[in-house]
């Protein structure tokens, strides 16, 4: 993995960049496995309340399959990359995603959640050649709206981080049968997260959280709002992730011929920070566009029991 920073197009700020290469063959460059130079290279936008280091796995994978650079970038607000700036909006994202794809001289992207709303913002105005979505968090027609919860940003604001969580996954529901539970009980489980890595990283990105589902309900569109996507886009749903997801991809996907929609059987909303190779393989093989097939991952090393 090779890490670097870059800076910006709005000229205030920059992002930190991870690149994976796919591996050379013995006396092969890398990249170069096949006797040819990789195709473009992919970008991954992560969700939110999350770093992209949490996509790794699923990056390298990709990577592997395709034989491509594939490179994962922390927005902004997320550990060594800028602060979300004042009125940040999708267009802060927009640029931020055109600046990695031009810095790595990348044409396709694949996001996640909150990520796939800002890919398919930018679907409409940047030089993106095919694009996967998975659980995209797009508001048609005010779908969206009734998940906001005004309680959310409040504790934020207040530093009551508990409530704060436990009102995010109330309203946004990716968390499965957790997300039904009472608040009383949702604040115990932040607190008992919160001794965790994760769930400490969590807790501190809420604020961007905040700013993020605001940007969200702020360009909430209708459908003929996407006509003007004319770029190959794969719109995938776990079949356990929240409907919400699923009924948005089936009505993108019916009203702008560009876009298809699948939904992956036995996968959750937060697949693509798991083991796991159906989803890689799903995005790895839309993104290859029947241009060959993809190559075989490396095979796991099996652990030898010794006798006693």
């Amino acid at each position: 993995m090779d890490t670097r920073t870059i800076s910006t197009d709005d000229g205030e700020g920059h992002l930190v960049l991870h690149s994976f290469r796919p591996a050379a063959g013995p006396g092969l460059a890398a990249g170069q496995a096949t006797g040819q130079a990789p195709g473009p290279g992919i970008v991954v936008v992560h969700g939110t309340m999350i770093t992209d280091a949490l996509y790794r796995p699923f990056a390298r994978n990709v990577s592997r399959l395709l034989g491509r650079p594939v490179h994962c970038y922390n927005r902004r607000g997320r550990d060594g990359s800028s602060p979300q700036p004042a009125g940040y909006s999708v267009a802060t994202e927009i640029g931020d995603l055109a600046a990695v794809m031009r810095e790595t001289g990348s044409s396709d992207v694949v996001a996640h959640s909150y990520g796939g709303f800002v890919a398919l913002q930018a679907a409409l105005t940047l030089p993106i050649r095919r694009m996967v979505t998975y659980d995209a968090a797009v508001s048609l027609s005010g779908n969206l709206t009734h998940r906001w919860r005004p309680e959310l940003e409040r504790s934020v604001a207040a530093g009551q981080l508990d409530d704060a969580w436990a009102h995010l996954v109330q309203g946004i529901e990716v968390g499965g049968p957790v997300s039904k539970l009472p608040l009383g009980a949702l604040r115990m489980l932040s607190i008992l997260s919160a001794r965790t890595n994760m769930g400490a990283e969590m807790r501190n990105l809420l604020p961007t959280a905040v700013s993020e589902m605001r940007a969200v309900l702020d360009a909430d569109a209708e459908l003929d709002t996407f006509a003007a996507v004319t770029i190959p886009v794969l719109m995938l749903s776990g079949a356990w992730s929240p409907q919400y997801f699923t009924e948005t991809g089936r009505q993108l996907a019916a009203a702008v011929p560009s876009i298809e929609f699948a939904v992956l059987p036995g996968q959750l909303h937060e697949s693509p920070l798991r083991p796991g190779i159906r989803l890689p393989r799903a995005a790895a093989r839309f993104l290859l566009a029947g241009e060959g097939s993809l190559r075989p991952l490396p095979a796991r090393r099996r652990r030898l029991k010794l006798g006693r």
